[in-house]
C-alpha cells in the first residue's frame, strides 16, 4: 500500500461552481517534493490540510474532518473504462491517489500512518456535487458517482508532518465495527435507514453524519 501521487489544486476560474468568487481548486496535480500535512482548523476557517493546496469553497469543503481526500487508483482506472476515456492522478480532486488500499471500504475511524510521520483519520465518504461534474464534464455525473458508490475517503489529521509520492500507507489501527466509508455514504444519501448503524462509529464519524444519526434514530425510536 502506497502513494502514487500527492496532488495539489491551484485556484482556478470556473463556470461550473457556485462558490461566490467563481473559484474552484477542484483541478488537483501531483506535486513534487515533499508536501507539510496538518489540521487546517474548524470548517469556514480551515481550508486544505496539505500545504499549498487550494479549497475554495470552505462552505461546504476542507476543515479539521475534511482535511484530506483519498481515492483509489484502482477506482479511477475502473472509472476509465466506464468512461472510456484516461483519469490523471487528482482529477477526482484527491489530495492522495493510492496503490493497494480499499479507501471506499475503509472504516470510520480507520488510522493509517503515511509515511514516517503522518497518521491520518478515516471520517466519511464523499458526496459529489456539481462542481465536481462540470470538472469532469460527464453528464449525469453526480447519479452516476452515487450509484457506484466508490467514494473514496475524507480524513482528519492526527498526527501531522510531510508526505511525498510513493510514501508507504499502513493501516495502524481498525474500529471493531463495520461502518465504511461508502456505507457511511450510502446512509447519507440513498440509504437513510442505514442512518442507525453509523452510531456505531461514534465520535469518529463526520460530525454532520454523526447528527443526521443520532437525529433520524430520535425521529424513529418507537
Amino acid at each position: 500500500m502506497k502513494l502514487l501521487s500527492v496532488n495539489l489544486g491551484s485556484p482556478r476560474h470556473a463556470p461550473y461552481t457556485n462558490q461566490p468568487d467563481g473559484l474552484t481548486g477542484i483541478d488537483k496535480r501531483p506535486a513534487e517534493g515533499p508536501v507539510r500535512v496538518a489540521a487546517p482548523g474548524p470548517r469556514g476557517v480551515g481550508a486544505s490540510g496539505l500545504a499549498g493546496d487550494a479549497v475554495c469553497d470552505t462552505r461546504y469543503h476542507g476543515g479539521d474532518h475534511q482535511a484530506v481526500y483519498a481515492y483509489a487508483r484502482e477506482d479511477l482506472d475502473a472509472w476509465e473504462s466506464t468512461l472510456g476515456r484516461p483519469l490523471a492522478n487528482g482529477c477526482f480532486g484527491e489530495n492522495l491517489t493510492t496503490e493497494g488500499l480499499d479507501v471506499s471500504g475503509a472504516l470510520i475511524g480507520e488510522r493509517w500512518r503515511v509515511g514516517s510521520e503522518v497518521v491520518l483519520e478515516v471520517t466519511s465518504g464523499r458526496i459529489p456535487c456539481a462542481t465536481f461534474q462540470g470538472h469532469l464534464g460527464e453528464r449525469g455525473w453526480v447519479r452516476r458517482f452515487t450509484q457506484k458508490g466508490a467514494t473514496g475517503a475524507y480524513l482528519r489529521v492526527i498526527e501531522p508532518g510531510e508526505i511525498r509520492t510513493g510514501d508507504p500507507v499502513e493501516i495502524v489501527h481498525r474500529p471493531d465495527h463495520g461502518v465504511t466509508a461508502a456505507m457511511q455514504f450510502r446512509a447519507v444519501t440513498t440509504e437513510r435507514e442505514l442512518l442507525p448503524e453509523l452510531l456505531a462509529a461514534g465520535e469518529a464519524l463526520h460530525p454532520e453524519s454523526l447528527a443526521k444519526a443520532r437525529k433520524y434514530v430520535a425521529e424513529h425510536d418507537g
